[in-house]
């Protein structure tokens, strides 16, 4: 039983205690620039349109790496290690609701889940974005193609690119809700580990 536990929590192959880095410098950078990225498009809107343009490029070239680092990265990078099945993610978000959830040393099945989630979603507002541009502002990559369309593309265009940053807007914010709530079962600062890299490879 008490391997089972470990092999589940990932940790099996790691001493007693102690800290180890989980989270590569690709990684850490990536979670931190694509929350700044998202954040600066999201808050200034086409207000300043060419910050938000610029924000959206950002965006959408983050996740291009990341998709490329999680078939050829490290361990915990890659998405072999994190993405599990519906079942497994409903066992586990079962188990955190009654206080049983296992430690896992990278993603667990919920964050491996939430971290699809949010590619994909920032992925379509970002490819959303860059069609609404080409539309309606006659520029970007997508011009030469979205400029022949139809004026009410341009206004489709528009909801949908809304609908996707509030719907990643939503996922973000559980994101943030699980980390801390994952950070208060487990009592470790994963916040932390995300600027650091190092998390405790065991409790003591």
């Amino acid at each position: 039983m008490q391997n089972e536990t470990a092999l589940a929590t990932g940790i099996a192959d790691l001493p007693a205690a102690g800290r180890v880095r989980v989270w590569d410098p690709l990684v850490r950078i990536f979670h931190w620039s694509l929350a700044v990225g998202f954040a600066t498009a999201f808050i200034v809107e086409d207000d300043i349109l060419g910050v938000h343009v610029w924000a959206g490029y950002l965006v959408l070239m983050l996740i291009g790496v990341r998709l490329g680092w999680g078939l050829i990265g490290t361990r915990h990078a890659r998405f072999t290690d994190f993405v599990r099945g519906p079942h497994q993610v409903f066992a586990y978000l079962a188990d955190a609701v009654r206080g049983r959830a296992p430690r896992y040393l990278g993603h667990n099945p919920a964050g491996g889940a939430m971290v699809v989630a949010l590619l994909v979603t920032a992925a379509a507002t970002g490819l959303s974005g860059l069609a609404l541009y080409g539309a309606q502002e006659l520029s970007g990559p997508l011009a030469p193609l979205m400029g022949r369309l139809p004026p009410f593309w341009g206004h489709w265009l528009e909801d949908v690119h809304e609908l996707f940053a509030n719907l990643t807007l939503a996922l973000v914010l559980f994101h943030v809700g699980g980390v801390l709530f994952s950070s208060l079962s487990h009592r470790e600062n994963l916040v932390g580990a995300m600027f650091t890299g190092y998390k405790q490879s065991e409790k003591p």
